[in-house]
């Protein structure tokens, strides 16, 4: 290409301070800080309408913070990465943004915060704030090619843009039906950073299929249990289905499992049910020992579990020794599952962008200068309960205070 064309293409450039790829939670509140600080910005997004996956969180309700808020809630192979950015936004903060624009919250179990309206007063309040920091928004953008000379020129069926600074705020791959991609990754590859192992968390699983077979006629089954993986545990809700399980605490742990592993659960927890089968034994009771757990869980999974796991006869008919092999198998219940429900419906991604190839300060890339990442991008991945929402606020928030 000769210089003549190289200046013609530049003159049809649209020249911006910053571009954000990503219309989402840590690209808006990135745009909103870099906007707020006389920098002009430029949002770039494929899908039609600003924050797709914050209009579905929380069942629409969106679960934006957690009051319980630590470092310890989040993933990555670097769990110190997300102090910085975590110490500098916090939940108050977000807070006193919604009550700035008059948005209704509300807490719930274990710190959880949701608009109670609904998730469109937050994106509706996220666009203001934009509009009054000068930010532009160009939806139903297509990234064709990215370059970096001096600046980053972003090719798109929607014009030609160059900037001084370039902030991938894409998302990872879960929820693809809210318009999810890999682009981020591809983006991170392009530019030579290096990726962790990425997976679906936060996620569903599936029996395999010869349990499946036994374990679906407990689908609508929700009990409280406690599970655990990999040295972690959770206690909460789980959910049989008609292929696995789901259900608060079973996606808690999926963020912990690998292909291979069982997860283990306690059916009755805080329940000494060996004490409950001695009394019975003493009683010298006649009643099946599916009866007796029975009192404690839906009839359908104790008869299921036994046909599993044991012999069923009357209480008074098992020794000492067999009983507490029971209570035992009760309280740590092995299941392997065959996978998980992928990318479909999982929340959040785990792994991305090397936590290593970037600054926890500014989010910047450490090999490139003025390139950015914010938000699921990056190999931070929080526990169920808010904290996905709040690494994108705080990571964009830090990122918009640099570009």
């Amino acid at each position: 290409m000769n210089r003549q064309m190289k200046a013609n293409i530049r003159e049809n450039m649209t020249r911006k301070d910053v571009i954000i790829i990503g219309a989402g939670a840590s690209g808006l509140m990135c745009a909103i800080e870099s906007g707020k600080r006389g920098r002009s910005v430029l949002i770039l997004d494929h899908a039609d309408k600003t924050g797709k996956k914050i209009r579905i969180s929380g069942g629409g309700s969106c679960n934006f913070t957690n009051m319980n808020m630590s470092h310890r809630n989040f993933i990555s192979s670097n769990p110190h990465f997300c102090k910085s950015a975590l110490s500098r936004f916090t939940p108050r903060d977000i807070i006193a943004l919604l009550e700035k624009h008059g948005v209704d919250y509300e807490e719930r179990e274990q710190g959880q915060l949701f608009c109670t309206k609904g998730a469109q007063d937050l994106t509706r309040m996220l666009e203001s704030e934009c509009n009054d920091a000068g930010v532009n928004i160009i939806l139903n953008c297509r990234i064709l090619d990215i370059k970096k000379s001096d600046l980053f020129i972003v090719s798109t069926d929607r014009g030609i843009f160059e900037s001084e600074s370039l902030v991938i705020a894409s998302g990872g791959l879960s929820y693809p039906g809210s318009g999810a991609s890999g682009i981020g990754h591809r983006i991170a590859n392009q530019f030579g950073l290096k990726l962790t192992d990425i997976q679906p968390a936060l996620v569903p699983f599936i029996f395999h299929p010869e349990d499946r077979k036994i374990l679906s006629e407990l689908s609508g089954i929700s009990i409280e249990a406690a599970v655990k993986c990999n040295n972690m545990g959770f206690r909460g809700s789980i959910l049989f289905t008609h292929r696995g399980l789901s259900g608060p605490a079973i996606l808690q742990i999926s963020s912990y499992w690998k292909r291979g592993d069982a997860i283990v659960i306690d059916l009755l927890p805080g329940t000494d049910i060996y004490s409950v089968f001695i009394e019975r034994q003493l009683g010298k009771s006649k009643i099946g020992i599916h009866n007796v757990l029975s009192g404690f869980l839906p009839l359908r999974l104790a008869r299921v579990w036994c046909g599993l796991e044991i012999q069923s006869k009357p209480v008074n008919q098992y020794n000492e020794k067999e009983l507490r092999e029971i209570a035992q198998k009760v309280h740590n219940w092995n299941i392997m599952p065959e996978s998980t429900e992928g990318f479909k419906t999982a929340e959040v991604t785990l792994g991305g962008v090397d936590a290593g190839e970037l600054s926890s300060k500014t989010m910047e890339s450490r090999r490139v200068k003025g390139l950015y990442f914010t938000g699921e991008v990056i190999d931070v991945t929080g526990q169920l309960g808010g904290y996905n929402l709040h690494w994108a606020w705080a990571s964009g928030f830090v990122a918009g205070q640099y570009v």
